[in-house]
């Protein structure tokens, strides 16, 4: 952990192959990421497996967890230390049939109180909202607002996710809104405004930093 208000949790790009590895280790290497997903579609659980263990190798060496996108079976095979569940992809019960008490278990919620409810009794160790911004990386199919960060973290303790079109440049109201964790992709990884994927890391770090504080007044 580190003291931004707001931890970093980096998404693979859907290609992961070539160079990908080095381009990992160069981020990782270049300011505080609390986890990593893998987040790869349409290949085989094989293929999938041979391209996530160079890169949950260098999450270890960096104490960075690592985080498998939708499958169970996967998340088991690699012993992955946690694994991130859309709402159609197995129950938290499952995950923890499966992967056991000590593997992290998150959820997307979209914009749905009633579903990070759900996910909470369920015994998730986090839940996700989103989409707060347009994204290049996903279809856009809910638009979540950061009262929605608010309401939550006044209430419950679990951690919350910010995800969706998350920059540097439009972070600040969702660290004030008090998301636990940004998860960020396209930003790091698309090379926008020429920035590689060290720099653009870097960059987000210090946004997180100057973003206001959460006010608390009023809010019990």
């Amino acid at each position: 952990m580190t003291d931004l208000a707001s931890q970093l949790y980096l998404i693979s790009p859907l290609d992961v192959s070539g160079t990908f590895a080095d381009r990992l280790a160069r981020a990782l290497d270049a300011g505080p990421v609390a986890a990593f997903q893998f987040r790869v579609k349409d290949l085989d659980e094989h293929a999938a497996a041979r391209l996530a263990e160079p890169l949950q190798r260098i999450c270890a060496d960096r104490e960075v967890a690592f985080i498998v996108n939708d499958s169970i079976s996967l998340a088991k095979r690699l012993g992955a230390d946690g694994v991130h569940l859309g709402q159609d992809d197995g129950t938290v019960e499952e995950a923890r049939q499966r992967l056991g008490r000590d593997t992290q278990v998150g959820v997307t919620c979209h914009d749905s109180r009633h579903l990070g409810m759900e996910a909470g009794e369920a015994g998730a160790d986090y839940v996700a909202f989103g989409a707060f911004f347009p994204s290049g990386t996903k279809v856009t199919k809910h638009h979540a607002e950061p009262d929605l960060l608010t309401w939550w973290s006044t209430l419950f303790e679990l951690p919350c996710v910010a995800i969706g079109g998350i920059t540097a440049a439009n972070c600040a109201p969702l660290v004030s809104a008090g998301a636990d964790f940004l998860a960020v992709s396209g930003d790091v990884w698309a090379n926008a405004g020429g920035l590689d994927e060290a720099a653009a890391l870097a960059a987000l770090v210090e946004a997180v930093r100057r973003a206001p504080p959460r006010a608390t007044e009023g809010l019990a």
